[in-house]
C-alpha cells in the first residue's frame, strides 16, 4: 500500500495477478475492489483529484467490494 494525500483516502494498493484494488480510507477500514483493471489503478495513482477519480471510476462503476 502506498500512502496518498487526499480528503478521504489514506492509502492505495493493487494486486495485479488478482485484479484487486485496495483502498484504505482515512476514517474507516481497508476495502478490496474486485475485477479492477491495472489502468484504473494507474489512473487513480496519477489523478490530480484521487477522491473524484475514486468516486467516478471505482465507486460509481459498480465494482464488487468487501471490507477487509
Amino acid at each position: 500500500m502506498i500512502h496518498v494525500e487526499t480528503n478521504n483516502l489514506q492509502a492505495i494498493g493493487y494486486d495485479e495477478s488478482q485484479g484487486i484494488l485496495y483502498i484504505e480510507f482515512k476514517h474507516s477500514d481497508i476495502y478490496q475492489y474486485y475485477g479492477v483493471d491495472k489502468s484504473i489503478h494507474d489512473g487513480l495513482s496519477y489523478a490530480d483529484s484521487k477522491d473524484k477519480y475514486f468516486d467516478k471510476m471505482i465507486k460509481k462503476a459498480g465494482y464488487t467490494y468487501a471490507r477487509v
